[in-house]
């Protein structure tokens, strides 16, 4: 099983410095998928492809495809399927799932030249016709977050986000899991952004590599934490993560669910930036308490920062409330205070949800210069440790109103 595993993360050693195929996502056109299908013709017949199609669905990049043959076509299925999966690859779809309907030829019309039809009488027709398919193929569906079982030696599960990158959702989730640490909590954090781990850098555990214990990933200790992240497998900081969607979402349950975690109280899970396939694996699969959102005052993140909360609604994870970055700065000459990036609208966002305001972060050098040396303010103690520590506190209340949102299962094996 762990050879599976570590291939699955050691595949980006081979491309370093090179840009991945899968970087450039073909973007899919309906309209030139039609073209390709009105261009193809059956093989030793006149018939276009799209006038034989009798059910067509696409979900993402994979195409399901139903023609009709037309009677007495003895062609190789094979052959049709690979001719319109290469002829569909390069307009974005990765796979065609084809399902053929054949039509019956009655006997006597296999075996000899039809006859003209008897004068004035109308030929003898049989509807030979295969029955279609008029139902769509049942597909599970996914879990609701209530319905999950909680991890069997994780309490609770908090997940820190953001809509857009660059607000510094990363360093604030660091602080976060140290200062709920300080606390007396057991406390371990994941991270899940998985194109761009930062986490490493700033716990000091860069280029360390988890062991691994009958099958399973060990996490690395870090200032009390237990941490794993995809950037202790890459082997170092300059090779890209540059997977599709499925990819990634795999590497996320298999960092999550083949881990050896020890008894925690809280596990903090340092998401992605935007709202795409990730949040939507970890919302579908992973017990999650609730979520962080991390924001600055500027207009146009509070604009992304809603649609990260509108997301987490949507999929019943509680948002626990906000926390506005990079609220104020004080100059280090003068002292002068000065809202750079606005004022007020993180509490203008929490209000608007009826969510609470964690806490209000300053634009400080002190908070960048530790978190880039692997000791983040809360542990090196500069003036924004805290601020941390009481927004940890306002989140353990945040937690404790919801109380055990999801069952414990012991049987379950991770």
């Amino acid at each position: 099983m762990f050879d599976r595993i570590k291939n699955l993360f050691a595949q980006a050693d081979d491309s370093k410095g090179a840009v991945n195929h899968d970087a450039a996502a073909v973007e899919i056109n309906d309209d030139l998928i039609n073209e390709i299908l009105n261009v193809q013709i059956l093989s030793g017949t006149t018939h276009r492809i799209a006038e034989l199609v009798t059910q067509r669905e696409r979900v993402g990049s994979t195409l399901n495809l139903s023609l009709k043959l037309p009677a007495g076509f003895t062609g190789d299925a094979q052959a049709l399927h690979d001719e319109l999966a290469n002829a569909l690859e390069p307009r974005g779809i990765n796979e065609l799932n084809l399902h053929l309907v054949s039509q019956k030829v009655s006997g006597s019309a296999a075996a000899q030249k039809p006859q003209p039809a008897p004068e004035n009488k109308l030929p003898i027709v049989t509807d030979a016709s295969a029955p279609v398919p008029t139902s769509t193929p049942t597909r599970p569906v996914p879990p609701k977050q209530t319905e999950l079982k909680a991890h069997p030696r994780i309490r609770h599960i908090i997940v820190v986000a953001s809509g857009k990158g660059g607000v510094g959702k990363s360093t604030t989730a660091v602080n976060l899991a140290l200062a709920l640490q300080k606390t007396g909590a057991k406390v371990g954090m994941l991270d899940a952004d998985i194109y761009g781990p930062s986490i490493p850098t700033m716990l000091g555990i860069a280029g360390r590599t988890p062991l691994i214990e009958n099958d399973q990933f060990v996490p690395i200790a870090a200032h009390g934490l237990a941490v794993l992240s995809i950037g202790n497998l890459t082997g170092d900081d300059n090779t890209p993560i540059v997977w599709r969607g499925p990819k990634a979402t795999g590497a996320l349950m298999q960092l999550f669910g083949q881990t050896n975690w020890p008894e925690l109280d809280y596990l903090v899970i340092d998401m992605p930036p935007g709202t795409g396939d990730i949040q939507l694996t970890l919302a579908q699969r992973i017990p999650v308490s609730g979520a962080v959102i991390v924001t600055t005052p500027q207009h146009i993140a509070l604009l992304d920062a809603q649609k990260g909360i509108e997301l987490f609604n949507k999929v019943n994870i509680p948002v626990l409330g906000v926390i506005e970055n990079m609220a104020l700065h004080v100059c280090s000459q003068c002292g002068h205070i000065d809202e750079i990036f606005g004022a007020g609208g993180g509490e203008k966002l929490g209000a608007q949800y009826h969510v609470p305001l964690l806490g209000r972060l300053p634009l400080a050098s002190s908070i960048r210069i530790n978190a880039d040396t692997g000791t983040p303010s809360v542990v090196a103690g500069d003036a924004a440790a805290p601020l941390y520590e009481q927004i940890a506190l306002n989140v353990i209340r945040e937690v404790e109103k919801l109380g055990e949102v999801h069952e414990r299962d012991g049987k379950r094996i991770f």
